[in-house]
């Protein structure tokens, strides 16, 4: 099994988000890390994999002696996909640490400022330049991404790949030649099945994430990474970037600071009580 797992470097949640002139996240310098959620999108692609070796291989007869394992079968592979400047290499890397072999940045400044539209385009191109070496059979995401939050972007790489979608799993198994999955919508537990290839997004609830041991986090410092360029996907430079973006951001402002606290002390004789109840009224919340 061949699974592409999408990786991005995104800014620590708490830390202290710059714009660049043109209402983009400064990622260059900022205290920034791989996004959480794509934290459990390895962890799936790690143990499709796993379950997908163990799978392929079953016990044959041989003639005169007992059962023995098929030798001739090939290891899965998982490869840590993004798009990003160098410093996304820390994202990457971050993969290495759990486990996955091969890692691949695409960055160009033709890409840069991509919108989710061009940002589709140029990840479908790169499966595809994956798929020409050998056939990918899925692709893993997070469900989103915790700088943008759109949780769009799976429905737009399947179709833009043509393939099913299979978005906000819970728990995710091999089934019958696809994938089962469940996911929660709602009131309702929905279970749905799909063929491969597919793209599948997880939630946080799919798996508990590995930590990595000290094998694995030495040898991520040195696993070699790829970088594709726009040239590389033979990507039409006006579909991607700033020049091929859909969506524009026309202002960018910080948080309004919270108001202070209003604190209300009891006399003793009830008003503290009487005083929450009038909040709530006002604040119609009862």
């Amino acid at each position: 099994m061949r699974i592409a797992v999408l990786v991005k470097y995104v800014p620590e949640v708490t830390s202290d988000l710059r714009f660049s002139d043109s209402h983009q996240v400064v990622r260059e310098g900022s205290d920034s890390t791989l996004n959480e959620l794509d934290e459990h999108a390895v962890e799936a692609a790690l143990e499709l994999a796993s379950a997908a070796d163990a799978a392929a291989v079953e016990p044959v007869e041989t003639e005169g002696g007992p059962a023995v394992q098929a030798a001739e079968t090939k290891e899965s592979e998982v490869i840590a996909l993004t798009m990003a400047p160098e410093s996304g290499d820390l994202a990457l890397r971050k993969a290495f640490q759990m486990g996955v072999g091969r890692g691949i940045r695409l960055t160009d400044d033709a890409l840069a400022d991509s919108d989710l539209f061009g940002t589709t385009l140029a990840l479908a191109a790169a499966i595809r330049k994956l798929g020409a070496e050998q056939p990918v059979d899925l692709v893993v995401l997070g469900m989103a991404s915790s700088d943008g939050s759109t949780a769009v972007l799976p429905a737009l790489l399947a179709n833009e790949l043509g393939w099913p979608k299979l978005s906000f799993a819970d728990t995710v198994t091999l089934a019958n030649g696809g994938l089962n999955i469940t996911r929660h919508v709602d009131e309702a537990v929905e279970t749905l099945w799909s063929g491969l290839p597919a793209v599948l997004s997880v939630t946080d609830a799919a798996n508990t994430v590995r930590t990595p041991n000290f094998k694995l986090i030495m040898a991520a410092r040195k696993t070699p990474i790829e970088a594709w360029s726009a040239a590389d996907l033979d990507l039409d430079p006006t579909l991607v970037g700033n020049s091929g973006s859909r969506i524009a951001v026309v202002e960018t402002a910080r948080v309004p600071a919270k108001p202070d606290a209003e604190m209300v002390y009891d006399d003793g004789a009830g008003s503290g009580a009487a005083a929450l109840v009038d909040f709530l009224v006002e604040k119609e919340l009862v």
